[in-house]
């Protein structure tokens, strides 16, 4: 058996406090490196700071899957399907996990169109 994993390694760099203050927080939650970042990073809020471009960015994302959600409609319409189930599920996967980012990322972006200077959820942002 080889020693490839079977998933893709996620890496960053971060400053000396930071680790410090990462791993006070790992300690305390109780649970695994692994566990903690990934429920971190799925669960936890992000502060989207500054700037109203980021939404234009998601704004063309939306418009790509719109274009590929309506050609998949249009081949249901008409009995010709050529994406398999299997790339119809993928599809459906991708689209659903975007759509997932864009609406969370637009909540921590909420205080841009709410008149506030920064985020309320946190001091620094």
């Amino acid at each position: 058996m080889s020693r490839a994993h079977k998933y893709p390694t996620i890496s960053f760099r971060i400053s000396p406090r930071e680790r410090v203050e990462i791993e006070a927080k790992i300690l305390a939650s109780g649970m695994s490196k692994k566990d903690y970042f990934v429920r971190s990073c799925i669960y936890n809020r992000v502060c989207v700071v500054g700037r109203k471009e980021l939404i234009y960015q998601l704004v063309e994302k939306l418009k790509i899957m719109q274009t590929n959600i309506r050609e998949v409609t249009e081949q249901f319409e008409q009995a010709k399907v050529t994406l398999s189930a299997e790339g119809l599920q993928d599809m459906r996967n991708d689209c659903l996990d975007m759509l997932k980012a864009i609406l969370w990322m637009l909540d921590g972006a909420r205080y841009l169109w709410q008149g506030e200077e920064k985020s309320p959820d946190s001091g620094n942002c």
